[in-house]
């Protein structure tokens, strides 16, 4: 087999592992050089057998479509936003993420006299009405999903102080928190380091489960607001147990 047939083998093999890589990371498992890894992740994109993000590669078949998400788990996301919509003063300014539990959030924060900073274009959509002043940090809209990432998200994000930021998460365990795309993630990152507190919003099909990108670990967080009671989450970090909304 040629060597580069086997290298790629051996890359895919990665991926699977781990669920995503940076191109730094591959480099290193492999032996090779980020270029030579570029070339590659180029060729087995052009195959269908990974997908790329901005640093780094993911196996295709990680994350659901947003139609899928957001039929799934309803019930559980309103309740969550109701906790989450009760820790927010007037006159806050929030972060919101992109997501669909977020969007519920949105939903209830809609026309209150507040400051939302939103990393979602659905969600501007849902807030823009009455008192709430809404806030676009500009960017790419990334298809299909309408979360904005990129460089001048994260420039403009650098700009705000928020006293709330709700974090959306594709997944997260013991480990930490983590998302299906680097872009995403790194704006999640940024997102953080603006608000004085980050509060996780998260069902319980998400926890015990690892996407590719890393997002942050758990002890950053100041609240977890889940449906789930799982001792293991608890000892790591402060969390608030909601039931469902019928």
């Amino acid at each position: 087999m040629p060597l580069a047939s086997l290298r790629r083998q051996n890359l895919l093999e990665l991926l699977r592992q781990h669920g995503g890589l940076s191109t730094k990371d591959l480099a290193r498992h492999l032996g090779v050089s980020e270029a030579t890894v570029r070339r590659d992740l180029a060729a087995l994109a052009r195959q269908g057998l990974l997908q790329r993000d901005h640093g780094g590669a993911f196996l295709p078949e990680a994350e659901p479509p947003y139609a899928v998400k957001l039929t799934q788990n309803p019930s559980q996301k309103e309740a969550i936003a109701r906790r989450a919509s009760a820790m927010v003063p007037d006159g806050a300014t929030v972060i919101l993420d992109s997501g669909t539990t977020t969007l519920a959030l949105a939903r209830l924060l809609a026309g209150r006299p507040l400051r939302v900073v939103v990393l979602d274009v659905a969600l501007a959509q849902a807030l823009a009405q009455g008192e709430t002043e809404v806030l676009l940090p500009g960017g790419r809209v990334r298809n299909g999903f309408y979360s904005l990432v990129g460089s001048w998200t994260e420039e403009l994000l650098s700009q705000v102080r928020a006293d709330l930021f709700f974090l959306g998460a594709d997944a997260f365990n013991p480990e930490g928190i983590t998302n299906h795309t680097f872009e995403e993630a790194a704006v999640k990152r940024k997102a953080m380091a603006v608000s004085q507190r980050t509060v996780l919003l998260a069902d319980r099909s998400k926890w015990g489960k690892r996407a590719p990108a890393f997002v942050a670990p758990l002890n950053a967080l100041h609240l977890v607001i889940t449906d789930l009671e799982d001792p293991t989450l608890e000892a790591l970090v402060p969390v608030e147990v909601v039931g469902e909304t019928l």
